[in-house]
Parts: structure tokens; C-alpha cells; sequence
């Protein structure tokens, strides 16, 4: 399928953009509706009694219900934050307040460092243990593997539901059944909403979060989801305005959620813009941009192992990530060199550092592919690798 023409940012210049894996493009459709917001009814929500102020609250609360439905979720599970990793912390101060010394986080090296660091601060403060999950030789977590490191003092597993370097993902919902309710399972689902529907319910679990710039949305907006029954239990992360039901100079009630968790002016426009992406990735539909992306990742895999002095560190992911080096090529180097071919792809550790030292690497490259990809942007990967192969290898043999 083509759905280049939906991304005005292509009739800028050249770009062959493989960087999706850290923000996907976003179609007009999105950003129209942003400014419908700002043209028509930009004014706070929840607070007016005045009609704009009505029209923006409906707005608003449709989104929410949009995403509720999406994820198939309730909407007073879903409570809009500034993105993932916002939504993330939230969820582990959360439960952390829960912690007690002796008691056991399961987590794995996969993690972005949004769904690792606020694991290790709690283990920390709480003198608590946090245990690691083996990865296989590909770079997979599987449920034996989970289930070899579950004791009768393990809390939480936090873990990712598709991994933002490997591509792999996760058996959560056979990892959930196997440990039951008395165990809490937190996803970071931020990879996996790009691609694939998620299912809140099915899955089972306690907590996930997503970040909008990932599917087609806008930036400085996540969602974090979470069983009624914990929400109604944990107090927020975050204290101020709205959120309150009533404050004294000694005492604080709060609302239920999702206001309880939303202090402050909340992320109105990118909230009707993250619903609007919702719309387009349902119009074009997910299958339809899956079988277009994994032909263009397949084809880009084949030949760029074809290719002499190219480190595959992921061959076997059925992601829709390459995470590769060039044999003697820095790849901050490299990405530098593929700039001038107009390919935009990610050079770093992705802030993903466990995993950089599980291979025993400083850094990687990583090509991220999506359905607004093309042939001809695989053939100008291919060549802009080629060149930076050899010239950096020519330069300083």
C-alpha cells in the first residue's frame, strides 16, 4: 500500500526515513485536527461553564474514550500524560509506595531506560531486589525464562511488550496467566502500538503505557492504562489542580479517575490528535501497513546481508527493526555519512544501554522501517550503506 502522499513532510526534500522505532511521521489527518482545536475551541477543559469550553471538554473526553475503545480498555482506565516514559514513572512510583524491603521487581535488559530506571530507584530506596530475566541468543524473553526467576516474593514484572532495539517481543499475556493476580505486570507497550493492535483486557495486565509520537500521533502526549481497581487504590503521582475533590489545611480527597491522576491543564490538543491518529492507523488498518513494512524490512535484511563487513545483531527478529554496525565504522560515523544520501536512521545506544552491553557494544545503528517506506528507500539504505563502508574503510585503512 502507498500512504506517502498522507506525509507532507516528503514534499520537503529528499528523505528516506528509517527512524520510526523512535518517531513515527505524522499525517496531515493529525495535525488538521490539532489545529481545528486551537482554531476553533482553544480554551482549557473541565473548568468553563461557557460553550467553548464544553465543546473542547467533549472533544477531549471523546479522545479518551476513542483510545479506551482502541486498546479495549475503560475509559476511566486511561489517563493522558506528557508520554511514555511520564506514564512509566508514574506507574512505578505508584507501586513502589507498595514496596517493602525483601521484596522482589522482575525486569529484563531489553527495557528502555524509561521502563528500567524507575525499577532501579524503587529497588533502591525500598531495599528491594531487582532480578533479571535471561534473554535468549536472539535477544527474546520467554515465559521460562520469567517464570525461572518468580518466587513467592516477587511483586512486579516490568517488562516490554516489543523491544525497541531487537524488535522482539514479549509473550505478556502467557506471562500474566502463568503468575496470576497476586503478581503486578507492567508493560511499556511503546514499540508494539506502532505496529500491532493491543489488547488491554485480553492480555490481563496491571498496567501499560504507550506514547502517541510512536503511532502516527503527536508529540508530548503517552497514555498510561490501568486496572480500575489498583487506580482506585494508589494515590497519584502528581498533586495540584483538579485532581482535588476537596483540600483543607490538614486533609486531601481526591476525584476519581481518570481526573485523579490529570493535575493541571492536561495535553488537550494532542489528545484529539492522538484520536485522530487512532483514526488513520483503523482506516489504513494495521494489517495493510504490516504487510507492507515486513516486505520492505525483509528485502532490506537480504540484501544487507549480502553485504561484506555488516554486523546483523538481530537476523532472526520478526520486528520491524535492523539493529546492525558497520565493521570498522563508528556508527555516529556513519549516520553522519547517510545523511548525505538523505537517510535518516538512528545511530546510539536508543536509550538502551543494558542491551548495548549485553552485546558487548558501545553503540548500533538502527534502521526502523514503516508502511510510508519504499523500494526506493531500501535501495537508497543498501547504497548509502555501501558508500560509508567503504569510504570510512578506504579513508583510514
Amino acid at each position: 500500500m502507498s500512504i506517502r502522499s498522507d506525509f507532507k513532510v516528503y514534499q520537503e526534500g529528499p528523505l528516506h526515513y528509517f527512524d520510526t522505532a523512535a518517531s513515527s511521521l505524522t499525517p496531515t489527518s493529525v495535525i488538521k485536527a490539532m489545529n481545528d482545536h486551537y482554531e476553533k475551541r482553544p480554551v482549557n477543559v473541565h473548568r468553563g461553564s461557557y460553550t467553548l469550553s464544553y465543546e473542547a471538554t467533549m472533544a477531549y473526553e471523546n479522545a479518551r474514550k476513542k483510545i479506551a475503545s482502541f486498546v479495549n480498555a475503560n475509559p476511566e482506565e486511561v489517563i493522558f500524560t506528557s508520554g511514555a516514559s511520564h506514564a512509566l514513572n508514574m506507574i512505578a512510583y505508584m507501586i513502589g509506595r507498595t514496596i517493602k524491603a525483601g521484596d522482589e521487581i522482575i525486569t529484563s535488559e531489553l527495557e528502555h531506560h524509561s521502563h528500567f530506571l524507575p525499577w532501579q530507584r524503587v529497588a533502591k530506596e525500598k531495599n528491594a531486589k531487582l532480578k533479571f530475566v535471561d534473554l535468549t541468543k536472539d535477544g527474546e524473553i520467554t515465559l521460562d525464562n520469567v517464570l525461572k526467576q518468580v518466587t513467592s516474593k516477587t511483586k512486579v514484572i516490568a517488562l516490554t511488550l516489543v523491544s525497541n532495539t531487537f524488535g522482539t517481543k514479549t509473550p505478556i499475556e502467557e506471562i500474566k496467566n502463568a503468575v496470576g493476580e497476586d503478581i503486578l505486570v507492567v508493560i511499556d507497550a511503546a514499540q508494539a502500538l506502532a505496529h500491532e493492535r493491543v489488547d488491554f483486557k485480553t492480555m490481563n495486565v496491571d498496567f501499560m503505557a504507550f506514547s502517541g509520537h510512536k503511532m502516527f500521533g503527536p508529540h508530548g502526549i503517552g497514555v498510561m492504562v490501568g486496572k480500575i481497581n489498583h487506580l482506585n487504590t494508589f494515590e497519584p503521582f502528581f498533586l495540584g489542580g483538579e485532581m482535588n475533590d476537596l483540600v483543607t489545611k490538614e486533609t486531601v480527597t481526591f476525584k476519581d479517575s481518570p481526573e485523579k491522576f490529570e493535575t493541571g491543564t492536561p495535553p488537550i490538543a494532542e489528545a484529539i490528535g492522538l484520536s485522530a491518529a487512532v483514526d488513520y492507523i483503523e482506516k489504513k488498518t494495521y494489517e495493510a501497513m504490516h504487510e507492507t513494512t515486513t516486505s520492505l524490512k525483509k528485502e532490506a535484511l537480504e540484501k544487507m546481508k549480502a553485504l561484506d563487513g555488516i554486523h546483523i545483531y538481530n537476523p532472526n527478529s520478526q520486528g520491524s527493526i535492523i539493529l546492525f554496525n558497520i565493521e570498522g565504522v563508528h556508527p555516529h560515523d556513519a549516520a553522519s555519512g547517510f545523511d548525505e544520501y538523505h537517510v535518516a536512521l538512528r545511530a546510539g545506544h536508543h536509550c538502551a544501554q543494558l542491551v548495548m552491553q549485553w552485546l558487548d557494544v558501545t553503540a548500533t545503528l538502527r534502521a526502523s522501517f514503516h508502511a510510508y517506506n519504499t523500494k526506493e528507500d531500501v535501495d537508497m539504505l543498501i547504497k548509502a550503506i555501501t558508500e560509508v563502508r567503504d569510504f570510512f574503510n578506504g579513508a583510514f585503512a
